[in-house]
C-alpha cells in the first residue's frame, strides 16, 4: 500500500529479459535502504526488490505487468518515480494507492501556466474506470487531484515542486503514463453496475 507521494527519482541503469519477464536495475538514493522482498512503487507499479548492489536495486516485471503498464517502454537512462510502502503509523498525505496499475493513458496536452503546469490525459473508458472532479487519481504513482473530468479524459494541475521532483517533467504530448483509479471509486462503480 502506498500514498502516491513520491520519495525520489530512480534511473534505469540496465534492463535484462528472461523469458517474458524483464528485470530492471534502478539506481537511486533509496536503493541502499531497501531490503530484498520489499515492495517499492516504480511509476505506480508495486514491484518486489529481488537483488541489491551498491546504490542499485533490481525488480522484476512479469508479462501481465508489462502489458498493463508503461514499464515495457522504459529504456536505460529513463527516470522512474519511487515510493516505498507506507507505514501504518504515518500520515496518509496523498490517497490510498495499491500499486496495481489499472491501465495506461496518453498525454494529449501539456501547457505551462504562470507558475504551474496543466496535463491532460486520454484513456480507454471501455474498462469501466472513471474519474470525478476533485477526486484522486494516481499518474505514474503520483497522487493527483482530477480537474475537468470527462468520460475518457481528465486534467491535472502540477505545482513546481511536483514537476521538478517526479518524472512528470519528462512527460510530453504522446507520452504513455500509468493510471491507478481511486479504489473507493472502483468499488462504488462495481456496485452500481451489478
Amino acid at each position: 500500500m502506498f500514498t502516491g507521494i513520491i520519495e525520489t527519482l530512480g534511473e534505469v541503469t540496465d534492463i535484462m529479459s528472461e523469458g517474458t519477464n524483464k528485470h530492471y536495475i534502478v539506481q537511486s538514493n533509496l536503493s541502499n535502504e531497501l531490503k530484498i522482498d520489499q515492495s517499492v512503487s516504480h511509476n505506480g507499479v508495486c514491484l518486489t526488490v529481488v537483488a541489491l548492489s551498491e546504490n542499485t536495486h533490481t525488480v522484476t516485471a512479469i508479462e501481465e505487468t508489462l502489458q498493463k503498464s508503461n514499464l515495457n517502454e522504459l529504456r536505460i537512462g529513463n527516470k522512474v518515480n519511487l515510493e516505498r510502502c507506507m507505514l501504518m503509523n504515518g500520515r496518509l498525505d496523498g490517497h490510498i494507492v495499491q500499486g496495481h496499475v489499472d491501465q495506461t493513458a496518453v498525454c494529449i496536452k501539456r501547457a505551462e501556466l504562470d507558475g504551474s503546469w496543466e496535463y491532460r490525459f486520454k484513456y480507454d473508458s471501455n474498462s469501466g474506470n472513471v474519474t470525478v472532479e476533485k477526486g484522486s487519481v494516481s499518474v505514474n504513482g503520483i497522487s493527483l487531484t482530477v480537474v475537468n473530468s470527462d468520460i475518457d479524459e481528465f486534467s491535472v494541475f502540477i505545482i513546481p515542486y511536483t514537476f521538478e521532483h517526479t518524472n512528470l517533467h519528462e512527460v510530453n504530448v504522446g507520452s504513455t503514463v500509468n493510471l491507478e483509479f481511486d479504489i473507493i471509486g472502483k468499488y462504488v462503480a462495481r456496485l452500481i453496475n451489478r
